[in-house]
Formats: structure tokens, sequence, C-alpha cells
């Protein structure tokens, strides 16, 4: 593995720490602000909701913007911007004094992380051969996975309930819970140098013309990209789904602690940070991907299914790790698929599939709370059934999923799937 993919790797790595410490101190922050406002005990929950749908809904609003800069002005300058930015939204996140500001430390973290996202796959992409770019994708996949364990590992540590600074007259109220978003912010920015002085550019800009830029082939690429589309965002509402509706499961229906709870999500991460960078990382490029998204599609299903049939905590982490395990050999093989079928617009290209997850992402979350409020089970039932679905139609395809050819781009790909 180069060492400058050590160094994106690291740089992803310090971005989902930033998203994981959100994770834990997100509910006190509200509880904190949204009372003081007057609001209800039923408003705290909306609110809460609203901010974790508003991350998401940025980046699904930035990605194509970031995908198509980054093709057009170059891989580095958009990452260090993207980094700059995700440092202040952290430091903005921990000195919000009310709902507006934590509304715009949101929106302002998602949008730079999405950049994050965008431009680390197109990175991957440049600096891999077709043959390992696999790879590269599973253990990207890792390094995101493992800050979003750390994360809350990191909030519990340093959150303090007992820590609580008024300034400048009531204008800044500060907490223990600021403490892991300073925290995560001065990580970015020690991050910073490494990236200007390190990480070279994977890709030169393009030179400056008189001639207007050629237009992006947008037609061509979503057409190319249709069907990996659909199966990143529906892998990425399952998991989100899973992620909005267990915590309220567990609570309510298994009796579970706050604690147990944590223990269920860091298992989560660690399987799919485990398996994207060893097992699925040696099978993408060695199996076709038709068969590693069904396997993943159809393990996924299994694991939702048997979260409505068990109830101690062992057989629980067990269940969570076999449904982390199938979204560990989806991941890389619908990034790599996306990266090999775009070509020379790979940043546009992987800009929409991170478009497509960020959607994912929002659609999950909303479709797990309606489904809870009419009966505790089903939001896994469903998911359940959604991707056994999608499991049997990708396995019985003989053509999805395959390398088309992309001759217009100056880029062959072989029919047999990757």
């Amino acid at each position: 593995m180069p060492r400058r993919l050590l160094l994106l790797f690291f740089i992803l790595f310090v971005a989902m720490i930033g998203f994981g410490v959100t994770l834990p101190a997100l509910p006190f922050f509200v509880e904190r602000l949204a009372l003081g406002d007057g609001a209800s005990a039923g408003g705290v929950a909306l609110h809460v909701g609203a901010l974790t749908s508003t991350y998401a809904l940025a980046q699904l609003a930035c990605v194509p913007f970031w995908g198509w800069g980054a093709d057009r002005y170059g891989r580095k300058p958009l990452l260090v911007t993207g980094l700059s930015g995700f440092a202040i939204a952290q430091a903005a996140f921990g000195l919000s004094t009310s709902l507006p500001l934590l509304y715009g430390a949101r929106l302002m973290g998602g949008a730079s992380s999405a950049a994050l996202l965008t431009i680390s796959a197109a990175y991957v992409a440049d600096t891999l051969s077709p043959a390992q770019r696999g790879q590269g994708m599973a253990w990207r996949g890792t390094a995101l996975n493992l800050g979003v364990v750390a994360g809350p590992l990191l909030s519990g540590l340093l959150a303090r309930r007992d820590w609580h600074v008024d300034l400048s007259a009531g204008h800044f109220v500060l907490d223990g819970f600021s403490i892991p978003f300073f925290a995560a912010a001065a990580m970015a920015v020690a991050a910073l140098p490494l990236v200007v002085a390190h990480l070279p550019e994977s890709r030169l800009p393009k030179p400056a013309s008189d001639q207007a830029p050629p237009a992006v082939p947008w037609t061509d690429i979503v057409g190319r990209l249709g069907d990996v589309l659909v199966l990143v965002l529906a892998s990425q509402a399952f998991l989100a789904l899973f992620e909005a509706a267990f915590a309220l499961y567990a609570g309510q229906v298994l009796g579970f602690s706050l604690a147990q709870v944590g223990y269920v999500f860091v298992v989560c991460g660690l399987v799919m940070a485990v398996f994207q960078g060893g097992l699925a990382g040696w099978l993408v490029g060695r199996v076709r991907t038709r068969f590693l998204v069904a396997v993943g599609f159809g393990v996924l299903g299994a694991g939702m299914g048997l979260l409505v049939i068990v109830e101690s905590v062992p057989i629980v982490l067990g269940v969570v790790g076999v449904l982390a395990l199938g979204v560990a050999l989806i991941d890389p093989s619908l990034l790599t698929l996306a990266a090999n079928r775009s070509g020379t617009h790979a940043g546009v290209g992987l800009g929409l599939q991170n478009a497509a997850s960020s959607l994912g992402q929002v659609i999950g979350p909303l479709l797990g709370g309606v489904l809870y409020a009419w009966r505790a089970g089903l939001p896994f039932q469903v998911a359940a059934g959604g991707a056994l679905a999608l499991a049997a139609l990708v396995w019985q395809a003989p053509g999805a999923l395959s390398v088309r050819r992309l001759g217009a781009w100056g880029v062959s790909g072989s029919s047999r799937s990757r």
C-alpha cells in the first residue's frame, strides 16, 4: 500500500472520529438548547432526528459539486478545503449556544465530510490499478469504520457532565460535552500540515483555457452507474435504518442498558473495519462482483431477520456482527465497480455514488422511525425482506454488475464482473 494512501486513510479516520463523537453527545446538546428555548420532550426528539438528517442532506447536496471540482481542479486542493471546513465545523459545534448555530454546524460538517469522502475515493482510484482498487477501497472503508468506533469512545473519555463555564456574560456557554468536538477539531488542524507537505496530487488539474470546459456527460455516467447507485442507496438505507431503530428497540424491547447498546455499535463498526480491510479487500478482484454483492445482501438480510428473535446480549452482538459482515462485503465491491465504470470521470462517478449513499442515510432513519411507530420489530423485518430480495435479484441476473466497455472515455472494461 503506497504511503500516500496511508496518510489519506488517516485523514478519513480523523474525519469519522468527528462524526462518531456526535452520536452520544448530540442528545445532550439538543436537550440543553431546546429545553432552554421552551421545547417539549417530543420537540427534543424531533430536533435530534432533524439534526441527524441535516448532516446526510448536506452530504447529498454537495457530493456532485465536490466530484466535479476534483476532476476539474485536482484532488489535493479540495481535500485541504474539506479538512479545513471540517475543523471549523467541529469547533463551531462545540461552541454552539443555540439551535440555529447547531444546525449550521451540522450543515457545514456534512458538506465538508462530503468532500473528504468523495475525493478520497477518487484519490484511491487514481493511485491504484484496476486490479488493486478493490483492496484500496476496502482499506478506505476500514479507516472510516475505525473512526466511527473511536469517536464514541473518545466522546465518552473526554466528556464531563460536571464541567461548565459561562463566558462573556452568557454569549458562550461551554460544558464537558464540548470537549470531544474541540479535540476532533484539533486533530484535523494537526493533520492539515501533513496533507499540504506530504500528500502529492494524484491527478493534475486541467490546464486553463479560453474555451468553455467540456460538458460533463451526466446522462452517460448515470446510465452506466444506475444499478450500482440503486444498490448503494439500498445498502446504506438498511444500515442507517438499523442504526436509528436499534437503540429504541434494545432499550424498550430487550431492556438493554445504554452501555450495552454502545457495545453493539462498537461491534458493528469493528466488524466492518476488520473485514473490509481483510476478507473483503482480498475477495474484491478475485471473485465476481455479482457474487460478492449478492452474498453481502443475503448475509445482511439474515442478520436483520435474526434481530427480532434473539434477546441475550452475546447473541445480539453475534447477529449484529453478521449484518455488519454483509455491509463489509457490499461497500468496497460497489465502490470499486463505480470507479471502474466511471473511467476518466472518476470524481463525478464517485460523487454520484456518495450522493446515493447519503440519500440512503436520509431515507433509512425516516423509514425506520415510521415502521417502529407501527410495530417495534417491523423495521428489521422490512429491511430483511428487502435485502434478501435484492440478493436474489443480483444472484439470478447473469449480466448484473459487470464492468462495461467505456470506449468513449478511453477506458475498457471486461465483461467479467470485477
